[in-house]
């Protein structure tokens, strides 16, 4: 663990920005975020599902017995502090790889290392271990399983698709969420006012209500909120103050968290899609716009729209499958930022339109049928009659036109065995409530026919 960074750094700056005429000669200056970063477990803020006086994870650390660790969260949310306090407070050796970086001799020297120290227990910390292939996660696997070394894996992707199965069942998971916007306040004040680690020598002030501000801003990702504190602090005048204006400049150049191919595109995009099939316009334009924001492409969100048009909308608004075609070309004709209000458009159609599944039940029974009974053959009557070899065969013979009878309907029967795999919902909506009353009067004169005719 690396030592607090002392008041002098911040005492030489002072001098020289009250224009003493002398200048800082320390050279490197590590970030406002790392040199704010908890000493121990009592020092984290958040987290109270992983934390909390009654959670496993304290206990296995307060007890020094636990094994491998994979902390799984978004930017920003303490993954690597949890695996520093943890190693710091278990008096282990902690050896840090960065998966990006690092490479298959960089691992087994560090493994080779670690076997030959077995008294130090160590605690080796993967970042980002997502990054390693299949082959540089088996490899880490005799030296945990045999407890040679304690991994503390940290990722932002889910553990599930990128780390190997044998390594998640020897690892306890945890997931981490964003920090709430109240936690990362309290820390940015505690670094405006601390003069040993923060930024307290400046005697740069700000009030509540703009910290909690700068907190929202930061989307629960406290080194994010950080280095924000810091940028904005350095730009004002010893003593001066964080204004509200100062925030409004600083936050136009924002840029929400969002990863466009990871989870966060997935879990943004079912928010996105439930949210109108549950009849929410509001929650579903904001969603839309967070993709937007985010740089989702916008034929990405088009694709769901024309889906639900057909998968929740379906026959109680078939106007739905239209308007979100239109989009879908929208988007490639026109492109963004104009096509912007064409989603926004097909996406509040689709959010207030009533709504209907049965076209997705209808697909699923009858792909269900085709799958677990015989496959019905094409009645007689029914197959194609157009060549003279078809009709000596006696196909189309007794086939009804449908035009000939009142309301289209002559009581021939279209399949050889029946099936209904179409029924509209058990509570119709819009133009599905007359497709009900169609289709049982339909039936009704089925059976009357049928029964003229002698079926």
């Amino acid at each position: 663990m690396e030592e607090p960074l002392q008041a002098s750094f911040f005492e030489e700056s002072s001098r020289a920005r009250a224009g003493t005429g002398e200048s800082s000669t320390s050279g490197f200056q590590r970030p406002l975020a790392l040199r704010m970063r908890p000493q121990t477990l009592a020092e984290v803020i958040g987290h109270e599902h992983l934390l909390g006086p009654d959670c496993l994870l304290p206990r296995l650390v307060r007890t020094d017995t636990f094994g491998s660790l994979i902390f799984y969260g978004p930017p920003g949310c303490g993954k690597t502090t949890l695996a520093e306090v943890i190693a710091h407070e278990t008096h282990s050796r902690f050896v840090r790889i960065n998966a990006v970086l690092s490479n298959v001799a960089e691992l087994r020297d560090e493994l080779r290392l670690a076997r030959s120290r077995p008294g130090e227990r160590t605690v080796l910390f993967i970042d980002e271990i997502h990054r390693f292939n299949k082959a540089q996660q088996d490899l880490l696997l005799p030296d945990v399983e045999s407890g040679q070394v304690r991994l503390i894996g940290a990722t932002t992707h889910n553990p599930g698709f990128y780390v190997i199965p044998p390594l998640l069942s020897r690892s306890h998971l945890f997931r981490l969420e964003p920090l709430p916007p109240e936690a990362v306040a309290l820390v940015l004040r505690r670094a405006l006012e601390d003069s040993v680690r923060g930024l307290g020598n400046l005697r740069v002030k700000a009030s509540d209500a703009v910290l909690a501000s700068l907190a929202q801003l930061c989307d629960g990702d406290m080194r994010r909120a950080l280095n924000a504190l810091e940028t904005l602090t350095l730009s004002q005048p010893l003593g001066g103050e964080i204004t509200e204006e100062a925030l409004a400049v600083f936050a136009r150049e924002r840029r929400i968290r969002y990863d466009a191919n990871e989870d966060e595109h997935y879990d943004t995009a079912s928010a996105y899609i439930k949210s109108m099939r549950g009849g929410d316009p509001d929650a579903a334009i904001y969603w839309m716009v967070k993709m937007l924001e985010g740089g989702e492409d916008p034929r990405f969100i088009a694709r769901r729209l024309v889906i639900l048009a057909s998968e929740d909308v379906g026959l109680a608004d078939s106007r739905g499958l239209t308007v979100a075609v239109a989009a879908f070309q929208a988007c490639e004709q026109v492109g963004l930022p104009e096509c912007a209000l064409n989603l926004a458009h097909a996406t509040l159609f689709l959010a207030t339109a009533p709504k209907s599944n049965s076209a997705t039940r209808a697909l699923s029974a009858a792909r269900d049928a085709l799958k677990n009974q015989p496959v019905q053959p094409v009645p007689m009557t029914l197959r194609d009659s157009h060549t003279v070899t078809n009709k000596k065969l006696g196909q189309g013979e007794g086939y009804l036109y449908s035009h000939e009878f009142p309301e289209g309907i002559s009581g021939q029967d279209y399949l050889e065995k029946y099936l209904q795999l179409y029924a509209p919902g058990p509570h119709p909506a819009g133009a599905e409530a007359a497709i009900a009353e169609r289709l049982e009067r339909w039936r009704e004169l089925k059976k009357a026919r049928g029964k003229e005719s002698g079926h």
